[in-house]
């Protein structure tokens, strides 16, 4: 009976090599960085532009996001829906691609956003989304 038992309790397999694995990681990383800090001053034009736009793609450490609040969830649900209407350009093609089902979506998060707050709201802040969706919905009827 007792050996029935023992075949039944799953197998306990412990990975104890996943501490070399990142040690490992750590010294290559370390090793990466050293040789990107100790590049020859004859780099070509080229490599220069590659690494600066590198470190442009990379945010900056003293620059500070938005505080969190209501207003800035509206904004950027807005604005996402704003670019799936086609009314902004996407900012990572440059270009305006309408996707009537997408904005659809961002727009029916902000009803059910408006939904679930109600009387919950101060004046500015249920002014801001009231008026949000209600120019959302009619940009999107005007598609």
């Amino acid at each position: 009976m007792s050996e029935e038992n023992e075949e039944k309790e799953p197998k306990l397999i412990i990975d104890d090599d996943w501490k070399t694995q990142v040690q490992k990681e750590k010294e290559a990383l370390a090793e990466k960085q050293a040789a990107a800090e100790s590049t020859p001053d004859d780099a070509t034009p080229a490599a220069t532009e590659e690494s600066q736009a590198a470190d442009d793609s990379q945010p900056a450490g003293d620059i500070e996001p938005p505080p969190a609040s209501f207003e800035m969830l509206v904004a950027m649900l807005g604005s996402q829906a704003l670019i799936s209407l086609g009314k902004v350009p996407n900012p990572m093609t440059g270009e305006s691609e309408p996707n009537k089902a997408i904005a659809k979506h961002y727009i029916d998060t902000l009803a059910m956003l408006q939904e679930k707050t109600k009387r919950n709201l101060t004046g500015q802040e249920h002014d801001n989304l009231t008026q949000t969706l209600h120019q959302l919905r009619m940009l999107f009827v005007s598609m």
